[in-house]
C-alpha cells in the first residue's frame, strides 16, 4: 500500500510600512519574489506624498492606518493579512533588499525558527547605512536582551518573517517604536525559537524618520530600552 503525503504550501504575506516613501516603495514593491508570496501589503501611515499611489502601480495592495507610529502600521497589516500563514516585516525605504526574503521566511517555513530578525550586523552593511550610533545602540540592546532573556540574536532589525497565529499569540501592544523589541521579547517570554541570519543592507532612500533626526533616535532608543525592562519585571 503506497502512503500519500499531503504537501501544505504555506500562504506568506509581506507587509510593508511606509511614510512618505514615494521615492523608494515602487522599487521595493516590485523586487519582492512573486513566486514566493501570496500578497504584497504597503500600509500607508499619513503619508503626505504618493506613497500610496506608487505602491499600488506596483503591484501592491494599499491599506491606510491613520494613527502614526511604527507598530500601528504593523499591526495594521498583520491583521490585513488574514488568509497568511507566515508574514514577512520590511521597511520601504529600500534599505532592506526584498530579493533576500528566502532567507528570512526560510527557516520559519522549514519549521527550524518561529521568528527570524535579519542580521545587519553579521551581514553586509553598504557604506552609510547605519551611522554609528545607530550600530552601538543596537548592540547595547541586543546585549540587554540576551542578559534578561537569553537571546542569541544579533540585531533588531526591521527585515523578520513569522507565522501568522505565532504574532497573533504574542498579542502586541507596542505601537511605535517598540513594536520590533517587544515582539523578541514576547517570543523569549513564550520560549519560541529566535534565529538571526545575515543580510545585506543597504543605504535608505530619503531621510531616515529615526536615525535621520535627534528626536526619533532618542524616541527609538527609550523605548527600545523600556520594553525589556517593562516585560522583564512584569508578572505572566
Amino acid at each position: 500500500m503506497v502512503k500519500k503525503y499531503a504537501i501544505v504550501i504555506m500562504k506568506i504575506s509581506v507587509v510593508i510600512p511606509a511614510f512618505n516613501e514615494e521615492q523608494a516603495i515602487g522599487d521595493v514593491v516590485s523586487a519582492v519574489p512573486a513566486d514566493m508570496v501570496q500578497e504584497i501589503i504597503v500600509v500607508d501611515n499619513g503619508s503626505t506624498d504618493e506613497t500610496a499611489a506608487n505602491a499600488s502601480s506596483a503591484g501592491a495592495r494599499v491599506i491606510q492606518e491613520p494613527r502614526p507610529g511604527y507598530g500601528a502600521a504593523c499591526r495594521a497589516g498583520a491583521n490585513a493579512a488574514d488568509d497568511a500563514d507566515v508574514i514577512v516585516f520590511l521597511d520601504g525605504d529600500r534599505s532592506d533588499d526584498p530579493k533576500q526574503l528566502p532567507l528570512i521566511a526560510g527557516p520559519v517555513l522549514d519549521h527550524q525558527a518561529d521568528l527570524v530578525i535579519g542580521s545587519r550586523i553579521n551581514g553586509s552593511l553598504e557604506k552609510g547605512a547605519m551611522p554609528l550610533h545607530g550600530r552601538l545602540g543596537n548592540r547595547l540592546i541586543v546585549y540587554l536582551l540576551r542578559l534578561l532573556y537569553g537571546t542569541h540574536i544579533t540585531d533588531i532589525g526591521s527585515f523578520r518573517a513569522i507565522k501568522a497565529q505565532t504574532l497573533g499569540n504574542l498579542n502586541m501592544e507596542q505601537m511605535t517604536y517598540g513594536w520590533p523589541v517587544e515582539m523578541v521579547v514576547k517570543a523569549a517570554r513564550q520560549g519560541l525559537k529566535i534565529k538571526s541570519v545575515p543580510i545585506n543592507y543597504r543605504r535608505r532612500i530619503g531621510e531616515s524618520k529615526v536615525t535621520g533626526t535627534v528626536r526619533g533616535s532618542i524616541l527609538a532608543t527609550w523605548y527600545m530600552f523600556l520594553v525589556p525592562l517593562k516585560y522583564f519585571f512584569m508578572r505572566d
